[in-house]
C-alpha cells in the first residue's frame, strides 16, 4: 500500500505537470545530455527499447528512429503525460512506439523482453529505486543494458537544493550508490560517470532552481550522472 500511495501521489504531481506543458519541453531541456548517452548506447535497427518516465514522449520518437525495425515503449505514471505523448507521436509518421500507464515497480511486459532499457530525469521519483532497478533487470533480455541519466544526485552540490522546491519525495544518492543498486540487482559491468551540458549560460538567471546563473553554470559543469550495466548473458 504505501509504494501504491506514492505513485498515486507522483501520478497526481505530474498530472499537474503535464497540464503545464512541462512534457513538451522537456525535450529542449535534457537533449544536451541525453543527446551524448544515446550515441554510447549503440543502438541495432531491430531493438526493443523501453523509456522510463517517458513524459511527454520526444526521446520515444527519437528513439523509434534509431530502431526503425524494432519497437519502442514509452511507460510513465502520469496518464495525462501517456495521452499527451500518444497525440503529439499520432500527428508522425512514426508507428513502432506505444505509451502505456506503469510505474516502474510494475512493467507490463514479460521477462527478457527489451534489448535496452533508459530513464532520463525519472528515477529519483521512484518510491522505491532498489525495486525499480530489480524490475528493468526483470524485463532486460540477457546482454541487454540499462542506462539511467539523472540530473539530481549527491555528488552534484549544486541540485542539493531542488528537494526543498519539490512538491514530491525524491531520493538524493551519489553515483556510488546508484551502481550498488545496480550491482544488487545482478547487473555487471556497471559503471557511471558525468555527462556535461554544454547549454549556453544566460547572463542572468530568475528561475527558481538556483540562486543565480553562477550557481546554474556550476550546476552544467558539474554534468548529469550517467548510471548504465548489463545484465549477464
Amino acid at each position: 500500500m504505501p509504494q501504491m500511495a506514492a505513485n498515486d501521489g507522483l501520478r497526481e504531481e505530474f498530472n499537474r505537470w503535464a497540464g503545464e506543458g512541462k512534457g513538451e519541453s522537456m525535450e529542449k531541456e535534457h537533449r544536451p545530455i541525453v543527446e551524448p548517452t544515446l550515441a554510447m548506447m549503440q543502438f541495432a535497427r531491430d531493438e526493443a527499447v523501453l523509456d522510463v518516465g517517458s513524459g511527454g514522449g520526444w526521446l520515444v520518437r527519437e528513439l523509434a528512429t534509431r530502431v526503425p525495425q524494432g519497437r519502442v515503449l514509452g511507460i510513465d505514471v502520469s496518464n495525462e503525460m501517456v495521452e499527451r505523448a500518444r497525440r503529439a507521436t499520432a500527428e508522425t509518421k512514426i508507428e513502432n512506439a506505444e505509451f502505456m500507464v506503469s510505474s516502474v515497480d510494475a512493467i507490463p511486459r514479460e521477462d527478457n523482453a527489451f534489448d535496452k532499457v533508459v530513464s532520463v530525469e525519472s528515477s529519483y521519483y521512484w518510491p522505491d529505486p532498489a525495486a525499480g532497478i530489480r524490475e528493468i533487470f526483470r524485463v532486460l533480455k540477457p546482454r541487454g543494458s540499462a542506462w539511467i541519466l539523472i540530473n539530481y544526485y549527491r555528488d552534484n552540490p549544486y541540485c542539493h537544493q531542488w528537494a526543498k522546491l519539490l512538491q514530491i519525495p525524491t531520493h538524493l544518492l551519489s553515483g556510488d550508490e546508484w551502481a550498488k543498486l545496480f550491482r544488487s540487482a545482478g547487473f555487471v559491468r556497471v559503471a557511471h560517470q558525468r555527462i556535461v551540458d554544454p547549454t549556453p549560460t544566460p547572463e542572468s538567471y530568475t528561475g527558481r532552481w538556483f540562486r543565480d546563473a553562477k550557481e546554474l553554470e556550476a550546476f552544467r559543469r558539474e554534468g548529469a550522472l550517467l548510471v548504465h550495466g548489463s545484465k549477464p548473458a
